[in-house]
């Protein structure tokens, strides 16, 4: 019997027996390798929390009970449950399900979650709420991935604390976050559960279990009672228990039976609880649990011999060549030290440690405080490269203005998945990176184009004395564009020439232009390219030039077009005085957010594809079939038709 193919939704769960959920557990696991493996998705992270979400959809109501999860990357199995799983194909792709939770997608979902820390403090909203307007509704937030250490998780546990009502936080401890678990806090755990006291606890749990009574103060006393005698200093009670909320366990993640027991128990629980469940991330898949951290993400994958084997392009990644250029830099220079917030794989900074490990820092999911470390780091003498994706620096805005910026220390940032991500979609495309740090003063960015300059960028933030940015895409290098001269602070590089328009781009903008120039060469419209390679100090020579030619102007960006490059462009044109020119700028749209798809795309959708650009200057040049001039040859060629024609 297929139990899932009938689960609709979670009260087709309560009605199955209690001896067919294992059974259930299982097809889950597999209904997830199946569409991960085509699709490409989080893995790990959702095999190992299957049996506490069973059991969590077993024990509480959902349709009126609330439940939070941190992260939003354990959501699968939840949306398995939850009515999705006819959909779950879909996942990831174009117009299909989200792999995060979606408040558009499903009413199970209460918000749309991407980033950590943030389940607590709005679940300890939602219950404030409900409390002040008389509802009577058990809020539930699951807290994962190492996500607890987070600094609004912890400001979150602090307000949690002074609840005087049915509050619980289950804190799903695997040991890894998207790599293995970083900090004291995680070292804590981590030593807890490596000592006889885990299994004490865990052997004392069960035997005390049914004997509590289900409702009023004996639940306090009796659930207190389970740890007499180990409150010795290696309980992680003695971390959240002065905050506020008892704490109980550590259980097994995946007995579901216990489970439900347990958490039918907190249920009545009429004060704030802290539950430690212990899982294993990857659980059920014996090479995913093996190297979770490998497979927190992958693409998608065949499974050959017991193994998985990921499809790879045959290109290289941003991310690779960010990591094997900053290596070919600390080998020259000792000052250079790498830092990143919990994402040393998704960084590439993975292979710096590995070659320089006492120059390298994961600081854990806590951005915020790795701009701190990396401030400090500068101002004693090193020169701190802070790897970090667009959309989670967002979180470390005030630390990067405050203790970088208004400082002068001339950390460098490296802005990885800039732009639009694909299929992790809204939550994690980073269109406002521009825009803010645009308004930091002294603060230069930079978009290199291809690896060529993106070395040419690192070199230079390194020589730098105030704060930089670099930005790229989550995509493979482009083929390098020929004869690369070295980055100048607010200097562009011209790529093409032609007199019908002006494409003014920014960084790997400037590869979709060059192929659009190639399109329309072909319908004898020559454009020139430019690649601005600075956002910040613009290059008022190549706005300069661009409004004094003839045609249209257009900007051309993988970001918001607010306050993005083409603003920066408009401002400039402004400060000197330059004409009404037409100027169109394309990038993401200013009050729209992009969904989950493939980024090509969504390239597509914003208009900056190749087609997409094309596709513009037409519209601005209606009457060109009938204005077509001979132009001579040495504009229709561009240093990348050049390489391409040999």
């Amino acid at each position: 019997m297929n139990s899932l193919a009938n689960i609709k939704s979670p009260a087709d769960l309560r009605a199955l027996p209690l001896s067919q959920l294992p059974a259930l557990a299982e097809e889950m696991r597999d209904r997830i390798l199946q569409v991960v493996g085509r699709n490409g998705g989080h893995l790990t992270s959702n095999l190992g929390v299957v049996e506490l979400t069973i059991a969590l959809h077993r024990v509480f109501d959902f349709t009126r009970d609330r439940l939070l999860w941190d992260v939003g990357h354990q959501c699968y199995p939840h949306k398995l449950l939850t009515g999705r799983n006819e959909a779950f194909d879909t996942l990831r792709q174009t117009g299909g399900l989200s792999g995060f939770p979606n408040c558009d997608e499903s009413d199970y979902d209460l918000f749309k979650v991407g980033h950590a820390g943030t389940s607590i403090p709005t679940a300890v909203g939602m219950a404030r709420a409900d409390q002040m307007q008389g509802r009577d509704r058990a809020v539930v937030a699951v807290v994962g991935d190492a996500s607890i250490v987070n600094g609004v998780a912890m400001e979150g546990l602090n307000q949690a604390g002074t609840l005087k009502r049915q509050f619980l936080v289950v804190l799903n401890d695997n040991e890894w976050g998207i790599s293995p678990s970083q900090g004291a806090v995680a070292n804590y755990l981590a030593k807890f559960r490596a000592s006889d006291f885990y299994e004490e606890m865990k052997a004392r749990t069960k035997k005390h279990l049914p004997k509590l009574p289900l409702v009023g103060k004996p639940v306090y006393d009796l659930i207190a009672s389970l740890k007499e005698g180990i409150k010795a200093t290696v309980s992680p009670a003695q971390v959240f228990e002065p905050l506020g909320l008892q704490y109980v366990g550590p259980i097994d993640g995946h007995d579901i039976k216990h489970l439900i027991e347990m958490l039918t128990i907190l249920k009545r629980a009429h004060h704030p609880v802290l539950l430690h469940v212990h899982t294993t991330k990857g659980k059920g898949c014996d090479w995913a649990s093996a190297e979770p951290g490998k497979y927190h993400s992958p693409r998608p994958f065949v499974v050959e011999g017991g193994k998985a084997v990921i499809h790879r392009g045959g290109g290289k990644s941003w991310t690779r060549a960010f990591v094997d250029c900053l290596i070919e830099l600390a080998e020259k220079n000792e000052s250079i030290v790498a830092l990143t917030a919990g994402m040393p794989d998704g960084t590439g900074l993975s292979l710096f440690e590995q070659r320089f490990p006492d120059r390298f820092r994961d600081v854990g999911i806590a951005e915020s405080c790795t701009v701190d470390l990396a401030a400090g780091m500068s101002k004693a003498g090193l020169r701190p490269v802070v790897a970090i994706y667009s959309t989670f620096l967002q979180r470390a805005f005030d630390q990067v203005f405050q203790e970088v910026v208004l400082q002068g220390h001339p950390v460098v940032f490296c802005l990885d998945r800039a732009g639009l991500v694909g299929g992790d979609g809204a939550v994690h495309h980073g269109f406002v990176d521009i825009a803010y740090l645009r308004s930091m003063p002294r603060m230069v960015l930079m978009a290199p184009c291809d690896e060529t300059e993106l070395r040419e960028a690192l070199k230079l933030a390194l020589m730098l004395e105030w704060p930089s940015a670099i930005r790229y895409p989550r995509d493979d290098v482009p083929a390098p564009v020929p004869d690369c001269p070295r980055f100048e602070v607010g200097k562009s590089r011209r790529l093409r020439d032609g007199d019908a328009a002006t494409l003014l781009c920014y960084g790997v903008m400037s590869i979709e232009a060059m192929k659009a120039a190639e399109m329309l060469a072909a319908e004898d419209i020559e454009v020139t390219v430019v690649n601005a390679r600075f956002a910040k100090p613009i290059d008022k020579e190549m706005v300069a030039s661009a409004f004094k030619a003839d045609g249209p102007v257009i900007t051309i960006e993988d970001h918001s077009i607010t306050g993005g490059f083409g603003t920066a462009v408009v401002e400039a044109a402004q400060e000197l005085g330059l004409g009404t020119r037409p100027l169109i700028r394309l990038g993401m749209p200013a009050d729209q957010f992009i969904p989950h798809g493939a980024r090509a795309g969504q390239l597509a959708e914003c208009g900056i594809d190749a087609e997409g650009i094309a596709a513009t200057v037409r519209r601005l040049l209606p009457a060109y079939a009938e204005k077509r001039v001979e132009r001579p040859k040495d504009l229709r060629r561009s240093v990348v038709s050049r390489l391409t024609r040999g």
